[in-house]
């Protein structure tokens, strides 16, 4: 599952590399994420991989631009 404004990048390394995991997400609504304003003036944020067992990890950070 795909949950927040995930960017394409992160779905395709996911579906590349086939971690056990259930899916992504993105809290919130970061400005500068995907649909969310222009990149090139982007927040922080952490795109986090979901483990079938309900744990998260960082799979990608985004620094601010």
């Amino acid at each position: 599952m795909i949950e927040g404004h995930v960017p394409v990048a992160d779905i395709r390394r996911l579906l590349e590399e086939r971690p056990d995991a259930v899916g992504l997400a993105v809290p919130g609504m970061p400005y500068g994420s995907p649909g969310m304003g222009p990149e090139s003036e982007r927040v922080a944020y952490d795109v986090f991989l979901i483990r079938g067992d309900g744990s998260t990890e960082v799979f990608t950070s985004y620094t601010a631009a």
